[in-house]
């Protein structure tokens, strides 16, 4: 093609920037979530892209009312996902530049990452500095790695295993780029589960027992990734779990506590970006786990964390040697941090509560609050324990005396008046625990024989979980009849699975049909785990 066929572009006046407009286009929103990555578009015959010599996958900076962002830059042919006149940007980019459909933007080729020379020491295996970190973090969140360099940084930070100095770096660094809050009050508590448990909604009573106490639990939760269902995704039953800064800290002060989602927080950015690698690979290595809770933990203003670290054979935690290894790197980054932090080490051989997905879960933590007779005990037990030992944080609270102290607050109903005081305030849905809106299709599982329940795989039934569909689908999920040591005679329903569509039934039902998820055996081989509750 001849330069004088090169699709024209339209001219268009000089933005905010004052940029040329010579190097102008469009902005066009491409309706693609590319997960955490900033991706832009140009045509192939686009007048820009050939005068500026850009690459495929090359980085490109994007400029508008005085805004920039970093893209990777995707290169196109079809017209109908962006015209020679346009720049397009995938969902998330376009929302970080925060500029209308059709507003003029410029875009340059973007200066070179500067850390990139610490980043090829670390894959050769050198130890690096806290300076080193300080500039990876920056670059990371700043987009200007690509997916293939921040691969190479998570797979050589696994590999060579950080030390704890290496951890308390890398942890201090991303706590530093992004927003850092400060309530302003101390204590500021707040509690962490490091996952693998399906159905472990604990934050969600452990919220406003310690809320209603008087404590400060400012409470941001992720949604799911890998899981079934997240806190976040659990709360969005009872409540909205989107909403402006203002309006969260607004809620936080009257009611000493929320339950919300984080991802508009901008705490830790570089995490987010890091974790879009990470579950993909499915690395989670010690060193990274812990930088990625403290690094959000202190960026939240928090000043006490409780640490539940689930120790079982499918869980993340497999012994308890790992999981005492863990426990003190935890301690040593939290010290060096400034963050006080109790972990506790906690039974993770099953799921706990009844429910797996948001509808299921959500009407377990309600029949707890609540006091129903049909409450799930492994799930309030629990939390009641989780709750005193955050209580303990409190000055006036002798040690010993806190889970006395939430057990009061729940049995009184405190706990359920100042739940529903934050669901209100963050905008209440309609929901009965008396008549969860429960995915219509459903089938169940038997046991193949007469004996005692002495396994119960996580994964697998958080799989189940997902096949069915949750949580995109909130009423979807499992329903456990049968938990650890309950003896079934054959045929005994083990759990019943809900999904909202027949495809994701038959997907669910080929899931349990490969492996149930229960193992059975005689009463003898059953034995407690020795955890610390």
């Amino acid at each position: 093609m001849e330069d004088s066929e090169i699709c024209p572009m339209k001219k268009s006046p000089a933005n905010a920037t004052g940029a040329d407009s010579n190097n102008q286009l469009r902005l066009c929103r491409v309706g693609i979530d590319t997960y955490r990555e900033n991706v832009a578009y140009l045509h192939r015959d686009c007048a820009i892209y050939r005068a500026e010599g850009f690459q495929a996958l090359a980085k490109v900076e994007v400029r508008a009312n005085g805004r920039r962002i970093l893209a990777s830059l995707n290169v196109v042919d079809d017209p109908r996902i962006v015209e020679c006149n346009q720049l397009g940007l995938s969902e998330d980019a376009f929302a970080q530049l925060g500029a209308e459909e059709g507003h003029p933007v410029s875009v340059s080729p973007a200066e070179p990452a500067t850390s990139i020379p610490a980043l090829h020491r670390k894959i050769a295996g050198e130890r690096l500095s806290r300076a080193d970190f300080a500039g990876i973090v920056q670059d990371i969140a700043e987009h200007r790695y690509s997916k293939i360099e921040l691969t190479a940084f998570v797979v050589a930070c696994n590999q060579g295993e950080l030390d704890r100095e290496e951890v308390f770096f890398l942890s201090d660094a991303m706590s530093r780029v992004g927003r850092r809050l400060d309530w302003q009050e101390h204590p500021v508590v707040d509690k962490h589960c490091i996952g693998g448990i399906p159905g472990n909604r604990t934050s969600m009573l452990v919220v406003p027992i310690v809320a209603a106490h008087g404590m400060l639990c400012p409470k941001t939760s992720s949604r799911a990734i890998t899981s079934p269902a997240g806190t976040a995704d659990t709360m969005e039953v009872l409540a909205q779990v989107e909403m402006p800064f203002e309006q969260l800290t607004e809620i936080v002060h009257r009611h000493r506590g929320c339950l919300a989602w984080g991802g508009t927080s901008d705490l830790s950015p570089a995490d987010d970006v890091l974790i879009s690698v990470e579950r993909p690979l499915s690395i989670d290595s010690p060193g990274q786990m812990v930088a990625s809770i403290l690094s959000k933990k202190v960026a939240a203003g928090s000043t006490h964390l409780l640490l539940d670290i689930p120790v079982g054979p499918s869980a993340k935690v497999r012994s308890m040697p790992e999981a005492q290894r863990l426990r003190k790197l935890f301690e040593f980054v939290a010290g060096r941090m400034g963050l006080t932090i109790d972990v506790v080490i906690t039974d993770g051989r099953q799921p706990i509560g009844s429910g797996i997905g948001p509808v299921l879960e959500a009407r377990d933590v309600m029949r707890v609050l609540m006091n129903h007779p049909e409450a799930p005990n492994d799930l309030r037990q629990k939390s009641l324990r989780l709750a005193g030992r955050m209580l303990e944080f409190d000055p006036d609270v002798r040690g010993g005396d806190g889970f006395g102290i939430a057990r009061d607050i729940l049995d009184s109903g405190r706990a359920l008046e100042r739940m529903r005081a934050i669901i209100e305030a963050q905008g209440m849905r309609d929901f009965d625990p008396e008549n969860p809106p429960l995915a219509a299709l459903a089938f169940e599982v038997h046991a193949p024989a007469a004996g005692c329940v002495i396994g119960i795989d996580n994964l697998q039934l958080a799989r189940i979980a997902r096949s069915a569909g949750a949580p995109r689908s909130q009423g979807s999920g499992v329903d456990l009849l049968v938990k650890l040591g309950e003896n079934v005679t054959a045929g005994q329903p083990l759990y019943r699975v809900h999904a909202a569509y027949p495809t994701e039934l038959a997907f669910a039902r080929a899931a349990c049909e490969r492996a149930s998820g229960y193992t059975l055996g005689e009463r003898g081989e059953f034995s407690p785990l020795n955890v610390e509750f």
